[in-house]
């Protein structure tokens, strides 16, 4: 079994400011890796999350200088045999399933995404598309969120867990 930690959209303005909120890192406590589907905005974010486990991110929409604008666009990654894609995702809300769908191979049977800030988990197509919401930003959503990733067997399952 692997439990996977996920998280987007950390938006931290004042980069001299980034401090996680300290809810991340009881809900991340023992995963075995990380995934930071983009907006990450500040190296520092990536620094904190390291120091629970090895951290895996893509570049979104804002992380448009320094460091975070060498990030990938993607990340594909196969776990326990489930393929997993990892992207930010782009444009309104509606219809970025479909948008983001199309970046990646038709084997990829899990796809972490971020951008819309609204915490979602929906199996759609054989794909779970699985949206952590936003750590530390509120726009658009009512609250903060993470989502842990478990993968089981060849079986994936998502939680999203309120801050």
């Amino acid at each position: 079994m692997v439990k996977i930690g996920v998280i987007s959209d950390t938006h931290f303005i004042d980069t001299n400011k980034v401090r996680l909120p300290k809810e991340v890192f009881e809900v991340f406590n023992g995963v075995d890796r990380i995934f930071h589907a983009g907006d990450v905005i500040s190296q520092e974010v990536l620094k904190q999350l390291s120091k629970i486990a090895p951290v895996y991110a893509v570049r979104g929409n804002m992380d448009l200088s320094g460091f975070t604008k060498t990030l990938p666009e993607t990340i594909v990654d196969v776990i326990e045999g489930v393929k997993i894609g990892l992207i930010h995702g782009w444009g309104p809300p509606q219809g970025i399933k479909d948008r983001i769908k199309g970046k990646f191979s038709p084997e990829v049977r899990v796809i972490i995404f971020g951008h819309t800030h609204h915490p979602e988990i929906e199996e759609k197509d054989g794909i779970l598309f699985f949206n952590p919401g936003s750590a530390t930003d509120k726009i658009y959503t009512l609250y903060n969120s993470v989502g842990l990733l478990t993968i089981d067997s060849g079986k994936a399952e998502g939680e999203i867990v309120e801050l």
